[in-house]
């Protein structure tokens, strides 16, 4: 069986950790590696850490908070794998979650990273269904699960959300769809993906630091011919902290690196044209995000230097890709509308 290397970053991390790592203790694949980089956490997570230290190959204790970026391309970079699990320390993964990925993506040597079903953490919460066929049949309350993402889509304002997140799920993403790219809080990748798509050394920029770079890797990949799988027969849980309605409870460095992120992504990844087809969507949408921050998020005010800091790098990023790069704009820009765009897969 192929061997996949599992990667993941923690920052205090210890009221979730062990959950996770007994999920991946529980993994029907024979051939797991798992390690970790703490970015200096100040909890009880190098304590959970050594109580699994018969599952962990490597755990990386810094100094400091190098971010979800630089943590990974450490941990990707210094181990062989065929394939790299990048997980978050608050999913708690059912046991055949990566042997159905694998089993999906070594039947598609062109799929270069896959994503199962994630719920949201506790939402398995009563609502009412319809009991029977009849129409005068009563309503009966039955727990269902609410979705936290089935693969990641992008809007043509530019934005990319999590396919299903928030919904009940009620059956309506169970069939194997390709997608635009996978949620980074539980993604598998192709080790030969990853090493097409790094650029400087790095598979996720670091000029990211975190957020928004899962959506940064995917474009990178469509534009290189990579394709990614949906199985839903993969599923999940995770407590999800960072969605947009709670932007005002979230801490102010998060809001700060998103902001910042939405703008790194496009400079690196978009095309004229698609720029000019959507030109008044994404204005509308930037014109919005600048005045709120000038305005009421003066915390997300340091995002405009790190972003011009990190402008050269991200142009000869761009030039780059645009060198290397093996589908045509119109392909890529077919992922770009304001529902979910999905292909079938045929196996």
């Amino acid at each position: 069986m192929p061997r996949v290397l599992v990667t993941i970053v923690t920052y205090n991390s210890g009221a979730h950790l062990g959950a996770c790592l007994e999920s991946l203790r529980d993994q029907s694949h024979p051939d797991l590696r798992v390690c970790i980089w703490d970015n200096a956490s100040h909890d009880d997570t190098a304590q959970i850490a050594a109580e699994y230290g018969d599952l962990l190959y490597t755990v990386r204790f810094q100094n400091s908070n190098t971010g979800f970026c630089a943590g990974h391309n450490r941990l990707i970079a210094g181990e062989r794998s065929d394939y790299v699990l990048v997980l978050n320390p608050d999913v708690v993964l059912e046991p055949w979650y990566v042997e159905h990925l694998v089993r999906a993506m070594e039947r598609d040597p062109y799929a270069g990273s896959a994503t199962g079903k994630l719920w949201r953490m506790g939402s398995d919460k009563p609502i009412e269904t319809p009991s029977g066929e009849g129409a005068g049949d009563a309503l009966d309350a039955e727990p269902v699960q609410i979705i936290d993402t089935t693969g990641i889509f992008m809007t043509p304002n530019q934005r990319h959300f999590d396919r299903g997140a928030g919904e009940p799920d009620l059956g309506q993403f169970e069939r194997r769809e390709y997608v635009f790219g996978a949620s980074g809080a539980a993604a598998l990748y192709r080790r030969a993906m990853l090493e097409t798509v790094k650029a400087g050394g790095e598979y996720f920029d670091e000029s990211f630091f975190a957020y928004r770079e899962d959506a940064d890797l995917a474009w990178r990949a469509q534009w290189l011919g990579w394709r990614c799988i949906y199985v839903p027969e993969a599923r999940g849980r995770h407590v999800r902290a960072v969605v947009p309605e709670r932007r005002r409870s979230l801490p102010p460095e998060i809001n700060m690196h998103s902001f910042k992120n939405r703008f790194l992504m496009r400079i690196k990844n978009m095309d004229a044209g698609t720029y000019l087809r959507f030109f008044f969507p994404i204005t509308a949408r930037d014109l919005g995000a600048v005045a709120y921050v000038l305005l009421h998020e003066h915390s997300s005010l340091p995002a405009f230097p790190l972003l011009a800091r990190a402008l050269p790098k991200a142009w000869s990023l761009r030039r780059a890709l645009r060198r290397h790069r093996r589908e045509k704009p119109s392909q890529v820009r077919r992922w770009f509308a304001w529902r979910p765009v999905t292909e079938p897969v045929l196996f």
